[in-house]
């Protein structure tokens, strides 16, 4: 039951549009025959690179020294973004529950979006 609420509660999030957060493109509630799924949910692609790979120097993202550091400028940027998405889903009533770096996806553009 839980996971169908949060599967149709996705779905409710398509119609919300804003710059920092992944957009739904498209939903599916038909599944394979033999796979317990409730459904599939397309979401746009914005890139292969996240928060985690730019902190940790991991991923996509070539691999930082120890000693690098972000500027205080994109460490302001990024965090004006992010907050700004959740100002948004929360003003939508929308709790994202599991709000990490791994799930801030940061586009060609240098902007952060918030996704899952």
């Amino acid at each position: 039951l839980a996971s169908r609420q949060s599967f149709w509660a996705e779905l409710n999030a398509a119609r919300l549009d804003h710059k920092n957060v992944v957009r739904i493109v498209a939903a599916s509630t038909c599944a394979p025959g033999n796979q317990d799924s409730l459904g599939t949910i397309i979401m746009e692609y914005v890139g292969n690179s996240t928060l985690d790979h730019v902190i940790y120097g991991t991923g996509c993202v070539t691999a930082k020294r120890k000693d690098d550091q972000l500027s205080i400028a994109q460490c302001l940027g990024y965090s004006c973004d992010i907050m700004a998405g959740l100002v948004f889903l929360h003003s939508h009533l929308i709790v994202h529950l599991d709000l990490k770096p791994a799930n801030i996806f940061i586009t060609e553009h240098n902007v952060c979006k918030i996704g899952d």
